[in-house]
């Protein structure tokens, strides 16, 4: 795993959400015919970690909201997401999941 990812761990009694970018995406727009995405860092940007800190945080949580080929990939690696989950926004990868 490569590339530096923001990570940001948003609590709430027992939820633990955990939004992650690729580094180059925070601050950016994306988009395509049926959504937009602001990834700004009030949503994204908490801590800027390596790849593998950012996964131990993302096995931790209860629902994630992953955006970049770095962040996206790594999770696929680790078994949090799968292949067929992924989407795409203006090329850039995007993946969710929760934890029932």
């Amino acid at each position: 795993m490569t590339g530096k990812i923001w990570v940001n761990v948003i609590k709430q009694d027992m939820n633990v959400l955990v939004t992650a970018c690729d580094d180059e995406l925070l601050g950016k727009t994306i988009e395509n015919c049926s959504r937009k995405i602001l990834i700004s860092k009030g949503f994204y940007g908490g801590t800027l970690m390596s790849s593998e800190e950012a996964i131990r945080l993302i096995k931790k949580a209860t629902s994630a909201n992953l955006l970049g080929s770095n962040v996206v990939n790594a999770a696929v690696k680790e078994g949090l997401i799968h292949p067929e989950a992924i989407t795409k926004i203006s090329e850039v990868l995007h993946a969710l999941f929760i934890k029932f």
